[in-house]
Protein backbone atom coordinates (compact mmCIF):
# COMPACT_ATOMS: atom_id res chain seq x y z
CA UNK A 1 0.00 0.00 0.00
CA UNK A 2 1.56 3.21 -0.74
CA UNK A 3 2.40 5.67 1.67
CA UNK A 4 -0.57 8.50 2.21
CA UNK A 5 -0.12 12.08 3.35
CA UNK A 6 -2.89 13.17 5.11
CA UNK A 7 -3.90 17.12 4.75
CA UNK A 8 -6.93 18.17 7.06
CA UNK A 9 -9.54 20.07 5.17
CA UNK A 10 -9.20 23.69 5.91
CA UNK A 11 -12.29 25.91 6.47
CA UNK A 12 -13.55 29.08 5.72
CA UNK A 13 -14.61 30.76 9.19
CA UNK A 14 -17.60 32.59 8.59
CA UNK A 15 -17.98 36.17 7.95
CA UNK A 16 -17.81 38.61 11.25
CA UNK A 17 -19.60 41.90 11.17
CA UNK A 18 -17.38 44.87 10.79
CA UNK A 19 -17.90 48.12 12.31
CA UNK A 20 -15.97 51.26 12.37
CA UNK A 21 -13.89 52.16 15.69
CA UNK A 22 -14.80 55.68 17.09
CA UNK A 23 -10.90 55.73 18.23
CA UNK A 24 -12.40 58.10 20.84
CA UNK A 25 -13.66 60.67 17.77
CA UNK A 26 -16.56 63.01 19.10
CA UNK A 27 -19.19 62.47 16.86
CA UNK A 28 -21.41 65.91 16.36
CA UNK A 29 -25.38 65.42 15.97
CA UNK A 30 -25.46 67.21 12.59
CA UNK A 31 -23.97 64.43 10.34
CA UNK A 32 -22.75 65.18 5.99
CA UNK A 33 -24.87 63.06 4.16
CA UNK A 34 -23.68 60.28 2.45
CA UNK A 35 -21.74 60.88 -0.65
CA UNK A 36 -20.93 58.17 -3.16
CA UNK A 37 -17.48 57.32 -2.58
CA UNK A 38 -16.03 59.03 -5.81
CA UNK A 39 -17.40 62.77 -6.56
CA UNK A 40 -19.95 61.92 -9.38
CA UNK A 41 -22.06 59.17 -9.23
CA UNK A 42 -20.56 56.96 -11.98
CA UNK A 43 -24.44 56.66 -13.58
CA UNK A 44 -26.16 59.93 -15.41
CA UNK A 45 -28.39 61.91 -13.57
CA UNK A 46 -30.95 60.77 -15.43
CA UNK A 47 -30.75 57.05 -14.28
CA UNK A 48 -32.58 55.94 -11.14
CA UNK A 49 -30.05 54.01 -9.99
CA UNK A 50 -28.38 57.88 -9.36
CA UNK A 51 -31.40 58.31 -6.94
CA UNK A 52 -30.19 55.24 -5.25
CA UNK A 53 -27.29 56.46 -4.47
CA UNK A 54 -27.76 59.91 -3.39
CA UNK A 55 -30.62 57.91 -0.78
CA UNK A 56 -29.23 58.15 2.71
CA UNK A 57 -31.73 55.34 3.68
CA UNK A 58 -30.09 52.84 1.22
CA UNK A 59 -28.11 50.65 2.94
CA UNK A 60 -25.57 47.85 1.09
CA UNK A 61 -27.20 44.83 1.99
CA UNK A 62 -25.18 42.12 4.10
CA UNK A 63 -22.42 40.03 2.83
CA UNK A 64 -23.42 36.34 2.39
CA UNK A 65 -22.04 33.82 3.99
CA UNK A 66 -20.09 31.54 1.41
CA UNK A 67 -20.13 27.81 2.28
CA UNK A 68 -17.02 25.55 2.24
CA UNK A 69 -17.47 22.99 -0.14
CA UNK A 70 -17.77 19.63 0.81
CA UNK A 71 -16.83 17.62 -1.77
CA UNK A 72 -13.77 15.57 -2.32
CA UNK A 73 -12.05 14.95 -5.67
CA UNK A 74 -9.83 11.98 -6.81
CA UNK A 75 -6.85 13.61 -9.17
CA UNK A 76 -4.25 11.59 -10.52
CA UNK A 77 -0.86 12.20 -12.15
CA UNK A 78 -1.27 15.48 -9.91
CA UNK A 79 2.43 17.37 -10.73
CA UNK A 80 0.99 17.03 -14.77
CA UNK A 81 -0.10 20.46 -16.35
CA UNK A 82 -3.60 19.82 -16.03
CA UNK A 83 -3.92 18.53 -13.05
CA UNK A 84 -2.03 20.98 -11.53
CA UNK A 85 -3.86 23.48 -12.60
CA UNK A 86 -7.19 21.91 -11.02
CA UNK A 87 -5.99 21.50 -8.09
CA UNK A 88 -4.85 25.13 -7.53
CA UNK A 89 -8.10 26.30 -8.06
CA UNK A 90 -10.31 23.81 -6.85
CA UNK A 91 -8.44 24.18 -3.15
CA UNK A 92 -8.29 27.35 -3.26
CA UNK A 93 -12.14 27.69 -3.18
CA UNK A 94 -12.43 25.10 -0.58
CA UNK A 95 -12.84 21.66 -2.42
CA UNK A 96 -10.65 18.98 -1.18
CA UNK A 97 -8.69 16.87 -3.49
CA UNK A 98 -7.17 13.29 -3.29
CA UNK A 99 -3.97 13.44 -5.72
CA UNK A 100 -1.93 10.32 -6.98
CA UNK A 101 1.68 11.33 -7.76
CA UNK A 102 4.32 9.50 -9.10
CA UNK A 103 7.28 10.58 -6.77
CA UNK A 104 7.46 14.01 -4.50
CA UNK A 105 10.32 15.55 -6.61
CA UNK A 106 10.02 18.66 -8.82
CA UNK A 107 8.83 22.22 -7.38
CA UNK A 108 4.78 21.04 -8.80
CA UNK A 109 5.01 17.85 -6.30
CA UNK A 110 6.31 19.96 -3.72
CA UNK A 111 3.37 22.58 -3.97
CA UNK A 112 0.85 19.90 -4.18
CA UNK A 113 2.16 17.21 -1.61
CA UNK A 114 2.35 20.79 0.70
CA UNK A 115 -1.53 22.39 0.08
CA UNK A 116 -3.55 21.72 3.17
CA UNK A 117 -6.52 20.61 1.02
CA UNK A 118 -4.41 17.80 -0.60
CA UNK A 119 -4.28 14.46 0.59
CA UNK A 120 -1.27 13.01 -1.33
CA UNK A 121 -0.64 8.77 -2.38
CA UNK A 122 2.31 8.76 -3.48
CA UNK A 123 3.13 5.65 -6.24
CA UNK A 124 2.70 4.54 -9.97
CA UNK A 125 -0.63 3.51 -11.16
CA UNK A 126 1.12 0.33 -12.79
CA UNK A 127 3.41 -2.11 -11.07
CA UNK A 128 5.84 -4.11 -11.94
CA UNK A 129 6.88 -8.17 -11.46
CA UNK A 130 9.98 -8.78 -9.27
CA UNK A 131 11.15 -11.35 -11.89
CA UNK A 132 14.96 -12.60 -11.94
CA UNK A 133 14.21 -12.78 -16.01
CA UNK A 134 12.44 -9.57 -16.02
CA UNK A 135 14.69 -6.79 -17.68
CA UNK A 136 15.40 -3.68 -14.81
CA UNK A 137 15.02 -0.70 -17.42
CA UNK A 138 11.26 -2.07 -18.70
CA UNK A 139 10.18 1.02 -21.20
CA UNK A 140 6.51 1.65 -19.48
CA UNK A 141 5.69 3.68 -22.05
CA UNK A 142 5.04 1.46 -24.86
CA UNK A 143 1.65 1.53 -26.48
CA UNK A 144 -0.60 -1.62 -25.32
CA UNK A 145 0.44 -4.79 -22.55
CA UNK A 146 3.55 -5.04 -21.88
CA UNK A 147 5.22 -7.93 -20.16
CA UNK A 148 5.63 -7.84 -16.64
CA UNK A 149 4.02 -4.89 -16.27
CA UNK A 150 0.21 -4.34 -14.49
CA UNK A 151 -2.52 -2.08 -12.91
CA UNK A 152 -1.68 -0.88 -8.97
CA UNK A 153 -5.55 -1.53 -8.20
CA UNK A 154 -4.79 -1.11 -4.29
CA UNK A 155 -3.44 2.24 -4.92
CA UNK A 156 -6.78 3.07 -7.51
CA UNK A 157 -9.23 1.84 -4.84
CA UNK A 158 -7.59 3.71 -2.20
CA UNK A 159 -8.05 7.00 -4.56
CA UNK A 160 -11.22 7.11 -4.86
CA UNK A 161 -12.07 6.28 -1.07
CA UNK A 162 -14.43 9.25 0.44
CA UNK A 163 -14.26 11.09 -3.41
CA UNK A 164 -17.37 12.16 -4.77
CA UNK A 165 -15.65 13.62 -8.07
CA UNK A 166 -13.30 12.79 -10.20
CA UNK A 167 -10.83 14.78 -12.70
CA UNK A 168 -8.62 12.11 -14.73
CA UNK A 169 -5.98 12.20 -17.08
CA UNK A 170 -4.42 9.34 -17.66
CA UNK A 171 -0.75 9.30 -19.27
CA UNK A 172 1.38 6.51 -21.37
CA UNK A 173 3.22 4.85 -18.26
CA UNK A 174 2.42 1.41 -18.19
CA UNK A 175 -0.79 0.32 -20.02
CA UNK A 176 -2.92 2.81 -20.59
CA UNK A 177 -5.97 1.07 -21.52
CA UNK A 178 -5.78 -1.42 -18.87
CA UNK A 179 -4.75 1.50 -15.70
CA UNK A 180 -7.89 3.85 -17.59
CA UNK A 181 -10.26 0.67 -17.61
CA UNK A 182 -9.30 0.07 -13.77
CA UNK A 183 -9.79 3.52 -12.88
CA UNK A 184 -13.29 3.90 -14.43
CA UNK A 185 -14.02 0.63 -12.19
CA UNK A 186 -13.40 2.01 -8.93
CA UNK A 187 -14.51 5.10 -9.42
CA UNK A 188 -18.27 3.68 -10.55
CA UNK A 189 -17.32 1.35 -7.19
CA UNK A 190 -17.14 4.25 -4.98
CA UNK A 191 -19.99 5.96 -6.41
CA UNK A 192 -18.73 9.06 -7.81
CA UNK A 193 -20.91 11.10 -8.72
CA UNK A 194 -19.12 12.86 -11.76
CA UNK A 195 -16.22 11.74 -13.53
CA UNK A 196 -14.32 14.33 -15.82
CA UNK A 197 -11.67 12.12 -17.94
CA UNK A 198 -9.23 13.57 -19.98
CA UNK A 199 -9.74 12.55 -23.50
CA UNK A 200 -7.96 12.53 -27.48
CA UNK A 201 -9.51 11.30 -30.29
CA UNK A 202 -8.71 7.94 -32.61
CA UNK A 203 -8.81 9.85 -35.83
CA UNK A 204 -9.01 6.50 -37.63
CA UNK A 205 -12.55 6.03 -35.75
CA UNK A 206 -13.73 9.28 -37.98
CA UNK A 207 -12.10 8.36 -41.28
CA UNK A 208 -10.58 4.54 -42.48
CA UNK A 209 -7.87 6.83 -44.43
CA UNK A 210 -6.62 8.18 -41.13
CA UNK A 211 -3.72 6.76 -39.02
CA UNK A 212 -4.79 6.60 -35.63
CA UNK A 213 -2.33 8.06 -33.27
CA UNK A 214 -1.66 5.30 -30.61
CA UNK A 215 -1.38 7.73 -27.83
CA UNK A 216 -4.70 9.64 -28.70
CA UNK A 217 -6.41 5.98 -29.47
CA UNK A 218 -5.72 4.59 -26.29
CA UNK A 219 -7.74 7.25 -24.71
CA UNK A 220 -10.29 7.07 -27.03
CA UNK A 221 -10.58 3.82 -26.09
CA UNK A 222 -11.10 4.31 -22.03
CA UNK A 223 -13.91 6.78 -23.35
CA UNK A 224 -15.29 4.22 -24.57
CA UNK A 225 -15.05 1.97 -21.55
CA UNK A 226 -16.22 4.86 -19.60
CA UNK A 227 -19.42 5.31 -21.66
CA UNK A 228 -19.87 0.94 -22.04
CA UNK A 229 -19.81 1.02 -17.93
CA UNK A 230 -22.20 3.79 -17.35
CA UNK A 231 -20.32 5.88 -15.83
CA UNK A 232 -21.86 10.02 -15.02
CA UNK A 233 -19.39 11.59 -17.37
CA UNK A 234 -18.24 14.26 -18.95
CA UNK A 235 -14.88 14.11 -21.50
CA UNK A 236 -12.76 17.17 -22.12
CA UNK A 237 -10.48 17.56 -25.37
CA UNK A 238 -7.72 19.81 -25.27
CA UNK A 239 -5.94 21.63 -27.77
CA UNK A 240 -2.31 22.44 -28.09
CA UNK A 241 -0.66 23.69 -24.90
CA UNK A 242 1.26 27.30 -25.47
CA UNK A 243 3.76 25.75 -22.57
CA UNK A 244 4.67 23.40 -25.58
CA UNK A 245 6.98 25.93 -27.02
CA UNK A 246 10.66 25.68 -26.19
CA UNK A 247 14.25 26.36 -27.55
CA UNK A 248 15.87 23.52 -26.28
CA UNK A 249 16.25 20.64 -28.88
CA UNK A 250 12.82 18.69 -27.99
CA UNK A 251 10.46 17.88 -30.82
CA UNK A 252 7.49 19.67 -32.57
CA UNK A 253 7.39 22.91 -30.78
CA UNK A 254 10.63 23.85 -30.59
CA UNK A 255 11.33 27.08 -31.18
CA UNK A 256 14.72 27.53 -32.66
CA UNK A 257 16.77 30.19 -31.77
CA UNK A 258 18.85 32.28 -34.21
CA UNK A 259 22.12 33.93 -34.53
CA UNK A 260 20.54 36.97 -34.94
CA UNK A 261 17.97 36.51 -32.01
CA UNK A 262 14.83 35.33 -34.11
CA UNK A 263 13.37 31.76 -33.58
CA UNK A 264 11.97 29.17 -36.29
CA UNK A 265 9.48 27.03 -35.11
CA UNK A 266 9.24 23.89 -38.03
CA UNK A 267 7.02 21.62 -37.74
CA UNK A 268 4.26 19.15 -40.08
CA UNK A 269 1.32 21.15 -39.92
CA UNK A 270 -0.34 23.38 -42.77
CA UNK A 271 0.56 26.86 -42.28
CA UNK A 272 -2.31 27.86 -42.80
CA UNK A 273 -5.02 25.60 -41.65
CA UNK A 274 -6.65 26.64 -37.88
CA UNK A 275 -5.27 24.78 -34.93
CA UNK A 276 -7.30 24.89 -31.08
CA UNK A 277 -4.44 26.90 -28.41
CA UNK A 278 -5.11 27.20 -24.90
CA UNK A 279 -2.83 27.62 -21.91
CA UNK A 280 -2.99 24.36 -19.54
CA UNK A 281 -2.11 25.99 -16.89
CA UNK A 282 -3.52 28.99 -16.50
CA UNK A 283 -7.31 27.74 -18.20
CA UNK A 284 -7.39 24.09 -17.50
CA UNK A 285 -8.32 24.72 -13.79
CA UNK A 286 -11.07 26.99 -14.46
CA UNK A 287 -13.07 25.50 -16.87
CA UNK A 288 -12.73 21.73 -15.22
CA UNK A 289 -14.37 23.59 -11.97
CA UNK A 290 -17.26 25.23 -13.84
CA UNK A 291 -18.22 22.08 -15.44
CA UNK A 292 -18.31 20.24 -12.02
CA UNK A 293 -20.43 23.42 -11.07
CA UNK A 294 -22.85 22.82 -13.42
CA UNK A 295 -22.55 19.32 -12.78
CA UNK A 296 -24.00 16.25 -14.87
CA UNK A 297 -27.18 17.49 -15.32
CA UNK A 298 -25.70 19.76 -18.21
CA UNK A 299 -22.69 17.90 -19.16
CA UNK A 300 -23.10 14.38 -18.19
CA UNK A 301 -24.11 11.86 -20.59
CA UNK A 302 -20.79 11.39 -22.07
CA UNK A 303 -20.95 15.23 -23.46
CA UNK A 304 -17.19 16.34 -25.03
CA UNK A 305 -16.30 19.87 -24.29
CA UNK A 306 -13.35 21.19 -26.94
CA UNK A 307 -10.87 23.35 -24.44
CA UNK A 308 -8.91 25.83 -26.48
CA UNK A 309 -9.42 29.38 -26.24
CA UNK A 310 -8.09 30.44 -29.80
CA UNK A 311 -7.76 28.89 -32.85
CA UNK A 312 -4.49 30.12 -35.05
CA UNK A 313 -3.28 28.46 -37.86
CA UNK A 314 0.78 28.23 -37.65
CA UNK A 315 1.34 31.13 -38.95
CA UNK A 316 -0.81 33.22 -36.92
CA UNK A 317 0.82 31.03 -33.59
CA UNK A 318 4.26 32.64 -34.65
CA UNK A 319 2.50 36.13 -35.15
CA UNK A 320 1.47 36.01 -31.54
CA UNK A 321 4.41 34.46 -30.18
CA UNK A 322 6.44 37.45 -32.00
CA UNK A 323 4.28 40.07 -30.38
CA UNK A 324 4.90 38.76 -26.66
CA UNK A 325 8.78 37.99 -26.83
CA UNK A 326 9.38 41.41 -29.13
CA UNK A 327 11.55 39.13 -31.51
CA UNK A 328 11.14 37.62 -34.96
CA UNK A 329 8.79 33.97 -34.70
CA UNK A 330 9.11 32.55 -38.30
CA UNK A 331 7.19 29.23 -39.20
CA UNK A 332 8.55 26.48 -41.72
CA UNK A 333 6.45 23.77 -42.54
CA UNK A 334 8.89 20.75 -42.60
CA UNK A 335 9.11 17.14 -40.85
CA UNK A 336 9.59 16.89 -37.19
CA UNK A 337 13.71 16.53 -36.05
CA UNK A 338 14.29 14.34 -33.28
CA UNK A 339 18.15 15.86 -31.55
CA UNK A 340 17.20 14.23 -27.72
CA UNK A 341 16.20 11.07 -26.49
CA UNK A 342 12.58 10.64 -26.24
CA UNK A 343 10.26 7.56 -24.86
CA UNK A 344 9.23 5.55 -27.48
CA UNK A 345 5.78 5.29 -27.19
CA UNK A 346 6.14 9.04 -27.99
CA UNK A 347 8.46 8.49 -30.89
CA UNK A 348 6.07 6.07 -32.78
CA UNK A 349 3.15 9.52 -31.44
CA UNK A 350 5.08 11.84 -33.57
CA UNK A 351 5.79 9.27 -36.71
CA UNK A 352 1.75 8.86 -37.22
CA UNK A 353 0.57 12.56 -36.42
CA UNK A 354 3.11 13.28 -39.08
CA UNK A 355 1.81 10.57 -41.68
CA UNK A 356 -1.77 12.17 -40.29
CA UNK A 357 -0.76 15.60 -41.25
CA UNK A 358 0.37 15.37 -44.62
CA UNK A 359 -2.52 14.08 -45.91
CA UNK A 360 -3.62 17.99 -46.83
CA UNK A 361 -0.79 18.17 -48.77
CA UNK A 362 -1.09 21.75 -49.87
CA UNK A 363 -4.84 21.96 -49.52
CA UNK A 364 -5.41 23.59 -45.67
CA UNK A 365 -8.81 22.53 -46.00
CA UNK A 366 -7.92 18.67 -46.45
CA UNK A 367 -6.06 19.09 -43.41
CA UNK A 368 -7.80 16.65 -41.03
CA UNK A 369 -9.08 18.45 -37.45
CA UNK A 370 -7.09 18.04 -34.57
CA UNK A 371 -9.63 16.76 -32.51
CA UNK A 372 -10.83 14.39 -34.99
CA UNK A 373 -14.88 15.21 -35.02
CA UNK A 374 -15.18 18.86 -37.56
CA UNK A 375 -18.35 19.65 -35.12
CA UNK A 376 -15.95 19.57 -31.85
CA UNK A 377 -13.71 21.85 -33.99
CA UNK A 378 -16.40 24.34 -34.91
CA UNK A 379 -17.08 24.88 -31.26
CA UNK A 380 -13.48 26.26 -30.55
CA UNK A 381 -13.38 28.46 -28.54
CA UNK A 382 -17.15 29.52 -28.02
CA UNK A 383 -18.02 26.11 -25.75
CA UNK A 384 -14.24 27.12 -23.71
CA UNK A 385 -14.76 30.56 -23.08
CA UNK A 386 -18.96 29.81 -21.46
CA UNK A 387 -16.89 28.06 -19.10
CA UNK A 388 -13.72 30.05 -18.29
CA UNK A 389 -13.66 34.02 -20.01
CA UNK A 390 -10.19 34.97 -18.67
CA UNK A 391 -8.14 32.44 -20.60
CA UNK A 392 -4.50 33.27 -21.11
CA UNK A 393 -3.92 33.70 -24.59
CA UNK A 394 -0.64 32.49 -26.75
CA UNK A 395 0.80 36.12 -26.76
CA UNK A 396 0.34 36.92 -23.07
CA UNK A 397 2.28 33.41 -22.66
CA UNK A 398 4.73 34.49 -25.21
CA UNK A 399 5.18 37.64 -22.82
CA UNK A 400 4.79 36.99 -19.40
CA UNK A 401 5.65 33.17 -18.93
CA UNK A 402 7.99 31.94 -21.78
CA UNK A 403 10.76 33.45 -20.75
CA UNK A 404 10.53 32.43 -16.58
CA UNK A 405 10.38 29.00 -18.33
CA UNK A 406 13.21 29.54 -20.37
CA UNK A 407 15.03 30.60 -17.96
CA UNK A 408 14.31 27.90 -15.37
CA UNK A 409 15.59 25.99 -18.47
CA UNK A 410 19.24 27.40 -18.06
CA UNK A 411 18.72 29.57 -21.07
CA UNK A 412 19.75 33.66 -20.78
CA UNK A 413 18.26 35.41 -24.22
CA UNK A 414 15.82 37.02 -22.01
CA UNK A 415 19.29 38.70 -20.09
CA UNK A 416 20.70 40.27 -23.23
CA UNK A 417 20.00 43.80 -23.39
CA UNK A 418 20.02 43.64 -27.20
CA UNK A 419 17.40 42.46 -29.44
CA UNK A 420 19.72 40.47 -31.08
CA UNK A 421 20.98 36.92 -29.40
CA UNK A 422 22.97 34.57 -30.35
CA UNK A 423 23.64 30.51 -29.98
CA UNK A 424 26.00 30.95 -27.49
CA UNK A 425 23.76 32.61 -24.74
CA UNK A 426 22.56 29.10 -24.03
CA UNK A 427 25.21 28.23 -21.94
CA UNK A 428 25.63 24.48 -21.91
CA UNK A 429 22.58 23.86 -23.58
CA UNK A 430 24.01 24.23 -26.99
CA UNK A 431 21.80 22.67 -29.01
CA UNK A 432 21.77 25.24 -31.72
CA UNK A 433 23.79 23.69 -33.68
CA UNK A 434 23.47 20.01 -32.60
CA UNK A 435 22.77 17.14 -34.84
CA UNK A 436 20.43 14.76 -35.35
CA UNK A 437 20.82 11.66 -32.78
CA UNK A 438 18.16 9.81 -33.87
CA UNK A 439 17.34 10.94 -37.44
CA UNK A 440 14.04 12.17 -38.28
CA UNK A 441 10.89 11.26 -37.69
CA UNK A 442 7.17 12.11 -38.00
CA UNK A 443 5.90 14.71 -35.50
CA UNK A 444 2.74 14.21 -32.70
CA UNK A 445 1.18 15.80 -29.93
CA UNK A 446 -1.59 14.97 -28.00
CA UNK A 447 -1.26 16.87 -25.03
CA UNK A 448 1.19 17.22 -26.55
CA UNK A 449 3.96 19.37 -24.34
CA UNK A 450 8.02 18.59 -25.05
CA UNK A 451 9.78 16.05 -23.00
CA UNK A 452 11.14 18.25 -20.24
CA UNK A 453 13.00 15.26 -18.94
CA UNK A 454 13.98 11.46 -20.73
CA UNK A 455 12.11 8.69 -19.23
CA UNK A 456 14.08 7.15 -16.64
CA UNK A 457 14.22 3.49 -15.93
CA UNK A 458 12.01 2.79 -13.32
CA UNK A 459 14.40 2.49 -10.49
CA UNK A 460 16.05 5.95 -11.18
CA UNK A 461 15.60 9.24 -9.61
CA UNK A 462 14.06 12.06 -11.91
CA UNK A 463 16.94 14.36 -11.55
CA UNK A 464 19.65 11.58 -12.97
CA UNK A 465 19.45 12.74 -16.39
CA UNK A 466 22.20 11.68 -18.63
CA UNK A 467 21.41 14.12 -21.75
CA UNK A 468 21.32 17.06 -19.20
CA UNK A 469 17.93 18.72 -20.00
CA UNK A 470 16.24 18.70 -16.75
CA UNK A 471 14.43 21.82 -15.96
CA UNK A 472 16.68 23.35 -13.45
CA UNK A 473 15.70 25.30 -10.06
CA UNK A 474 12.32 25.82 -10.59
CA UNK A 475 12.09 21.93 -11.86
CA UNK A 476 9.10 19.88 -12.35
CA UNK A 477 8.23 16.62 -12.52
CA UNK A 478 8.35 14.70 -15.46
CA UNK A 479 3.93 13.88 -15.63
CA UNK A 480 4.13 17.83 -16.48
CA UNK A 481 4.76 17.18 -20.56
CA UNK A 482 2.88 13.72 -20.45
CA UNK A 483 -0.15 15.55 -18.45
Amino acid sequence: MPAEIIADLAIRPAPRDIKAATNGVHHHNHQEPRRHKHSRSSYSEVSPLAEVSRNNSWIRPAKRSMPTPDKTIAVINASGRQAASFIRVATAVGYHVRAQLRNLLGVVATEVSTNPNVTVLQGELYTKESEPSQPVDVDVTKDGPISGIGVNHDLIKELFKGAQLAFINTTFYGDELKIGEALADAAKAAGIQHYIYSSMPDHHAYNEEWPSLPLWASKHKVEDYVKQIGLPATFVYTGIYNNNFTSLPYPLFCTELQSDGSWIWQAPFHPDAKLPWLDAEHDVGPAILQIFKDGVRKWGNGKRIALAFEMLTPREACDEFSRGVGRPVRYVRGPIELKVKIPEGYRIQLEALEALYALGKDDPKKQPPYFGDQELEDSCPTVALELWEGPRGLEEYAREVFPLEEQANGLTWMLDNDDGGNGDQNGDHDHHHSGHQNGVISNGHGNLSPPQEHVESEDEDDDEDDDGLVMRGRSRADEEWLA
